[in-house]
């Protein structure tokens, strides 16, 4: 990965783990230790699943620009449909609450939408490729011998 999507996964992973954090922390004192294994729990799924679709879209955006915006509304729904997939295998579970793990997990999905969005706006990453060649001839273009 190049540096800016580093930077950009790191500046959504942080924040996303550190609502986690406190989301199992107060998942704790609610509903007990179950309420915080569902709070670490949906914490890891949205840093797995949204760190993947981040990697999957930078990968997309350098090797195939032209699907880039259809390659987004699939990934996004791709994960809607892992997510439900997870739900439903994970139904009837014991293993933790489930209503912490529904409330963390909002959280962290909006914390990570609006981290990886201010990283975004702050990385100041360029659109449009320049051309090297056209630099280096001053942008000018060349004269064809004839005087005017």
């Amino acid at each position: 990965m190049p540096s800016n999507d580093v930077r950009i996964l790191a500046q959504a992973a942080v924040p996303t783990a550190a609502v986690g954090a406190i989301a199992a922390v107060v998942s704790g004192v609610v509903a007990g230790g179950k309420g915080a294994v569902g709070a670490v729990v949906a914490t890891v799924v949205v840093i797995l699943f949204m760190g993947l679709g981040l990697y999957v879209l930078q990968r997309t955006a350098t090797s195939l620009p032209h699907l880039f915006q259809a390659m987004g509304l699939m990934l996004y729904a791709a994960q809607i449909l892992l997510l439900f997939i997870f739900l439903a295998a994970f139904k009837n579970t014991t293993l933790f609450h489930p209503r912490a793990f529904a409330v963390s997990l909002v959280a962290g999905t909006l914390v990570w939408i609006a981290a990886q969005t201010r990283a975004h706006m702050k990385a100041k990453i360029l659109y449009v490729e320049p051309d090297s060649t056209a630099s280096m001839k001053g942008d000018r273009p060349e004269k064809s011998g004839r005087s005017s």
